[in-house]
């Protein structure tokens, strides 16, 4: 109990850390992410989560390791379709470029929590209760169909009964105030538009905590392989979002890869009791949907784009 408990004390500190030097350092004044700086965020929260995995390997064994990277690319993956949401709340509420990274670093804050407290709740449930892992299993089954019957995704912000609580308890300027979530005009206190999309971004992450949180039960049902796993999908999320957002609209097909992973990945705990798809097929699997789906989707646009072309000509 006291080895788990330093592991754990020692991991927040480095996340902490991390959350630190990216906002303290990486992100100190509000500026535009552009590419170059996003491709090279991104590839050093991977380059930590892949050094994170090779720790695991020599600490818990090729087993876990191979659990964390599973649970990783399959958390990483299912954080692919988080970013089309992103794109639409701040194309809705028509966020600066130069105020979206801090709106997504508190969001981000806020999905840590909200993850920690889902994974220890769906932990204890399954361990007290085991049927509930054929509940979730089906439940993925469900979502994964439901995806591919609503590809088109919406935005109706206006729908969302959080956000109209809090506008009845507090008032919301009309205009953006800087990157203030905060603002105060005549000695009253006012909520920024910039609050308002910091309200939809976490309330959208709970909607999606409880897609992938089950999935990654399918993996692993070990605390702290499903939290470490999660953490690190979340944390390169922020600079992912910068890298793709340009060419996000050319993966539509990436909805139909992901509904295909969550079907597979319910299956496999609606069959846990009668046979264990080996975690590598599992990895396999995901990696081979992914690839496929991002290959053919790129295939098409550029098809597209040259069809357009030609009847221009």
């Amino acid at each position: 109990m006291a080895e788990q408990l330093l592991v754990w004390g020692v991991f927040s500190v480095v996340v902490l850390l991390l959350l630190v030097l990216d906002l303290k350092v990486f992100h100190r004044k509000a500026h535009t992410v552009n590419i170059k700086e996003a491709l090279l965020l991104s590839a050093f929260w991977v380059a930590l989560a892949l050094l994170f995995n090779l720790l695991i390997y020599f600490w818990k064994g090729p087993d876990k390791a191979l659990e964390f990277l599973t649970g990783y690319l399959l958390e990483k993956s299912l954080s692919v379709d988080n970013l089309f949401i992103f794109l639409l709340i701040f194309s809705y509420f028509k966020v600066p470029s130069l105020y979206q990274h801090k709106v997504l670093f508190w969001g981000i804050i806020g999905a840590l929590v909200m993850r920690f407290l889902f994974i220890f709740a769906g932990i204890a449930l399954i361990e007290r209760f085991h049927w509930v892992i054929y509940i979730f299993g089906a439940f993925l089954v469900f979502i994964g169909i439901k995806m591919t019957m609503y590809k088109d995704k919406e935005l109706h912000p206006e729908n969302n009964i959080i956000l109209r609580i809090f506008k009845k308890l507090m008032p919301v300027t009309d205009k953006y105030e800087g990157d203030k979530f905060i603002s105060r005009i005549e000695g009253r206190r006012f909520a920024t538009p910039l609050f308002v999309v910091l309200l939809v971004v976490e309330t959208t992450d709970i909607v999606f905590a409880v897609d992938s949180i089950p999935a990654i039960f399918a993996i692993t049902l070990d605390p702290f392989i499903v939290f470490t796993s999660n953490i690190f999908a979340i944390l390169g999320l922020r600079a992912l979002y910068f890298a793709l957002s340009g060419v996000m609209q050319k993966f539509k097909y990436l909805t139909y890869g992901l509904s295909i992973i969550l079907v597979f990945i319910g299956i496999k705990m609606l069959l846990a009791s009668l046979y264990k798809i080996p975690i590598g097929i599992t990895l396999g699997f995901i990696l081979i949907v992914l690839l496929g789906t991002m290959l053919w989707s790129m295939i098409s646009s550029r098809k597209e784009e040259e069809y357009t072309l030609s009847k221009k000509r």
